[in-house]
């Protein structure tokens, strides 16, 4: 692999011979992996065929105790076989779906939102600007800011450590380059690697214990898709505002004119891109790691679940509805009437001799609307008088008679 991919040039195009190095690289570990390991005995050939028969046995498991398969549940087994065969075995299925639209993908999204807004780069001449910028920026740490006029130092603001002008020329260098090389090499060789693992995630779809593992995938994988439209959209952004404004330093340094701001101004312009660089790869990871797979098999087991209490729901129903309508309908009237008894005014109660209240008995009719002339309602509880002597049989009448 490392004999394929010609080593980076010297300082003459650094920008783009490592990033042209890394991306060979790259693209050797996504494509030359998947034929290295979909070969017959390979560790990957191994996995895909333990995990397809663990996954049949279960179902035939679950045949085997009684547990049908639905239409719902097997069309999902159905749809997961044949996308594990599909995309962890064949690599044109695997390239069309999965390695071409990560690795090609966000150079097209990149040209269709920059040509609107002539965004530098959006052409695919985005590498070579930099390199044009970073020579610019080599030029202008070689001449300098020069040497203000006596003055002009009334006006000018002190530096803040001595020797600053040159330590800014040269940090505002190796900003840009780290910035650059860190947004395009990185998500690249992320991708890479994931592109490289591709088949071990896909298998990993067949069950719901391990489909968190096909989710994080998926996941990691968007997020370096995403960060790279992010990182290149930033550049963009960074070389329309630093080329404009290296060409007019430069220009005014070779007229013999000192811009001792210059060396802050570009130090400070440097970091702002690199923080916003740094937040684009934050915010793409963070957009990424909300994404959700639909909980299929849970969905399956809560139907098969409902199916199995449904008839047990249907014969309850049944027993309720098989009671005598004719006593439902008199119980239910009777309650009625107690509690709206309960709820009227003490106008409708009355007082005994012994301080005790009870409901005044009232004619009501079978269904239950109080004004009617069917029936009595009986008072029940503490309704009645209590009984004012102890209860005593006839037999116990005779034998305190006979003593």
């Amino acid at each position: 692999m490392s004999t394929a991919c010609g080593a980076p040039a010297g300082p003459t195009g650094f920008i783009g011979s490592v990033s042209a190095f890394m991306d060979c690289q790259a693209e050797m570990l996504g494509s030359g992996a998947f034929s290295t390991l979909a070969a017959p005995g390979s560790t990957l050939s191994l996995a895909v065929t333990g995990l397809l028969t663990l996954f049949i046995a279960l179902i035939g498991y679950n045949l085997l105790v009684g547990r049908d398969l639905d239409v719902r549940s097997g069309t999902v087994a159905i749809v997961k076989v044949g996308a594990v065969l599909a995309l962890a075995t064949s690599w044109p299925a695997y390239r069309t779906l999965v390695y071409n639209v990560v690795t090609e993908a966000p150079g097209q999204i990149m040209a269709e939102i920059g040509r609107p807004a002539a965004l530098p780069g959006s052409d695919g001449s985005l590498v070579a600007r930099l390199d044009l910028a970073d020579g610019a920026l080599q030029q202008l740490a070689i001449l300098g800011p020069g040497n203000p006029q006596p003055d002009q130092y009334a006006s000018l603001p002190p530096p803040p450590m001595a020797g600053f002008d040159s330590f800014a020329l040269g940090g505002s260098r190796i900003l840009f380059l780290l910035s650059a090389l860190a947004g395009l090499v990185s998500v690249h060789i992320v991708a890479a690697l994931m592109l490289a693992l591709g088949p071990y995630f896909i298998a990993f779809l067949l069950f719901e214990n391990t489909r968190s593992l096909f989710e994080g995938w998926i996941r990691v994988i968007a997020g370096a898709t995403i960060a790279a439209i992010g990182v290149a959209i930033g550049l963009a952004l960074e070389l329309a505002l630093l080329e404009p404004w290296l060409a007019g330093v430069l220009a005014r340094r070779m007229a013999g004119e000192a811009l001792p701001t210059v060396p802050t101004e570009l130090f400070v312009i440097m970091m702002l891109f690199a923080l916003v660089i740094l937040a684009l790869v934050g915010a793409s990871v963070r957009l990424a790691s909300a994404f959700r797979l639909a909980p299929w098999m849970q969905s399956v087991v809560v139907t098969q679940r409902q199916q199995e209490k449904a008839p047990v729901a249907v014969a309850t129903a049944r027993a309720r509805n098989s009671e005598p309508a004719d006593t439902r309908s008199r119980a239910s009237a009777t309650a009625n009437v107690v509690a709206s008894l309960q709820r009227r005014d003490p106008g409708g109660r009355e007082t005994t001799s012994d301080n005790r209240t009870h409901i005044q008995p009232r004619l009501v009719p079978e269904n239950g609307k109080v004004g009617g002339t069917s029936f009595n309602t009986i008072p029940t509880g503490r309704a009645f008088p209590r009984r004012a002597r102890a209860r005593a049989s006839a037999s116990v009448g005779r034998r305190d008679r006979g003593r």
